[in-house]
């Protein structure tokens, strides 16, 4: 448990959470594109099936590592392997800091990106200036199902919203941005629900993008 340096190749491992083990994984991006910086991505809600290995989770997770991002997601407590049980984004958030904890470790001089889709999107937002990220990424945040505004992320902030979404209102998020003194960059996805179906690339494409301006020093 808790391995005392970052994986040098694609890897499950399982870490100490605050509810029990933490089952993750890490990926490596390309040696020639490696900048320093890890990304922690973080995946839907687990009572409605949500895993790490959503395929919105796999394709941003892709999307980071390719450029130049390592990476490491994570199953929230009581999913998959990770023990303890679903506490509607408080202990998610727990469970994120143990992670990021464990990440500033063995990576004390990284610069540290959030990313999530749907739930996790609610997680990361909620835990992102406490955690001091330096960037987050929200796929399709959940407006109206939990409140976000508690303490908004002042870092670069990337919302991708599908304009036919059938499980987030795509207008109820275009307000709340719109009402935000510092809004995040929006990106409308037309024709393009939830999950994204046959769109997943045209998502990589977009995050990849409109993350390239943020990207940290190339590591050495």
């Amino acid at each position: 448990m808790n391995p005392t340096s970052f994986p040098a190749e694609p890897a499950t491992f399982t870490l100490a959470g605050p509810a029990g083990a933490l089952e993750c994984v890490s990926d490596v991006a390309e040696r020639a594109d490696a900048r320093r910086g890890v990304a922690v991505i973080c995946h839907p809600n687990p009572v409605q099936g949500g895993t790490m290995h959503n395929k919105v989770v796999t394709m941003v997770e892709r999307a980071l590592r390719e450029s130049g991002l390592d990476t490491v997601r994570f199953n929230f407590r009581g999913t998959g392997a990770s023990a303890g049980n679903y506490d509607d984004g408080v202990g998610e958030s727990d469970d994120l800091a143990a992670v990021v904890a464990w990440l500033r470790s063995v990576r004390p001089h990284d610069a540290l990106w959030l990313a999530g889709f749907s739930f996790g999107s609610y997680v990361t937002i909620r835990s992102a200036a406490k955690l001091q990220a330096e960037a987050l990424i929200s796929i399709a945040p959940p407006v109206g199902r939990w409140t976000m505004d508690d303490a908004l992320p002042g870092c670069p902030w990337l919302v991708v919203m599908g304009e036919a979404d059938e499980v987030v209102e795509p207008q109820a998020v275009f307000d709340w941005i719109a009402a935000m003194d510092k809004p995040p960059e929006l990106i409308r996805m037309p024709a393009t629900g939830h999950f994204f179906h046959r769109r997943l690339m045209d998502l990589r494409g977009a995050v990849k993008h409109a993350v390239a301006g943020w990207l940290p020093a190339p590591r050495d």
